[in-house]
């Protein structure tokens, strides 16, 4: 008889991914109860809020915050967010002084840097140092006077002080550096504000000597309108006429002086401007001014007037394409014959030929 093994006694074996798969015991404090179990992420580590109770604290703090920017002052020098950040921190200290040097130094860095004479004088301008404020506008105005932001914010301070008269001094000084058209646009417009119409006038006439285009001039004539001076209005569009009448953009210049003397019910006027603009304006920048000229015949004009608007509106269509293509003999033969039996002009017939 064979030997048995008694198996009732012999303890289960454990697998390998059993083991794996046990989880540790939970950890207890000494009072009895379990931790919470671990998180995936550690939580960040967060530096204690400091309460400070005297004065000594006070100035061992900022010593010690003062010495941290000084530090990075000197590694990244040319970092022109540390310096606005050590400003800034200053200024939350109530020492304002010590902001204004740090303004200073910063300044001393990078003084072209348009954008730190902003924030500089805004620092001063919140904490209602005006003179300081002042200060600073002359100072980066008469360094980057090309740079229009601080010019505007110089000026809109001063009138938010009620100031008019410094303000209007300020954009003396800026129009000596012959500004963009939006300067003078908003010297004018600064002027209107408190119902000075004489000294807009006046603006503008620098204005248009400062920019003689025909934008300036036409605005300068709309001011005029606006204001209730048709005959200076008037005036505006014959002396721009005189200076501007072979520039490149005299189309838009006529037809606003056209469409003028229309609003004020001098058809005829409004007629004689287009003539003449057609006959001195190169047949390649009049199509827009063809298309007015007709409009304005079909609402103004007789029969024959409409016709002739026709007329001179197809001889442009053919002097258009002989242009382009002096090649094209059968653009020439169409203006030929066009001219010769509908048109019936002898003396233009023969020209053509």
């Amino acid at each position: 008889m064979g030997w048995v093994r008694d198996r009732t006694h012999t303890p289960p074996r454990t697998r390998s991914w059993q083991v794996l798969a046990i989880p540790d015991p939970p950890r207890t404090r000494k009072n009895g109860i379990p931790d919470p179990p671990p998180t995936r992420r550690e939580a960040e580590i967060r530096l204690p809020k400091q309460k400070i109770t005297d004065a000594t604290e006070l100035g061992d703090y900022r010593l010690r915050k003062r010495k941290e920017f000084e530090d990075l002052i000197r590694r990244v020098r040319w970092n022109k967010s540390v310096w606005v950040k050590y400003a800034k921190w200053e200024e939350s200290q109530k020492d304002y002084a010590r902001a204004r040097s740090v303004w200073e130094r910063a300044l001393e860095v990078d003084y072209r840097d348009h954008t730190l004479w902003l924030k500089y004088a805004d620092f001063e301008m919140k904490n209602k140092f005006v003179n300081h404020a002042r200060n600073v506008w002359d100072r980066a105005t008469q360094l980057l006077p090309r740079v229009d932001q601080l010019w505007y914010k110089y000026i809109h301070m001063e009138e938010m002080l009620g100031n008019v008269a410094g303000a209007r001094q300020i954009f003396e000084r800026w129009m000596k550096w012959a500004p963009d058209q939006q300067g003078w646009l908003s010297y004018i417009k600064f002027e209107l504000r408190y119902n000075e119409v004489e000294r807009a006038r006046s603006i503008f006439e620098r204005f248009v000597d400062c920019h003689p285009k025909v934008s300036a001039w036409i605005r300068f004539a709309k001011f005029e309108m606006k204001n209730g001076e048709i005959a200076r209005a008037r005036n505006c569009y014959e002396r721009a006429v005189d200076k501007l009448g072979d520039d490149e953009e005299a189309e838009e210049l006529f037809v606003a002086f056209a469409e003028f003397e229309e609003k004020c019910k001098e058809t005829e006027r409004a007629r004689c401007i287009y003539k003449y603009a057609l006959d001195h304006i190169p047949k390649g920048r009049a199509e827009e001014l063809y298309k007015k000229f007709v409009a304005f015949e079909k609402q103004y004009g007789d029969r024959e007037g409409i016709e002739d608007a026709i007329v001179g509106k197809r001889r442009f269509q053919y002097e258009d394409e002989v242009r382009k293509n002096p090649l094209n003999y059968d653009a020439w033969i169409n203006y030929v014959l066009y001219e010769e039996l509908d048109a019936q002009d002898v003396d233009r017939t023969r020209d053509v030929y």
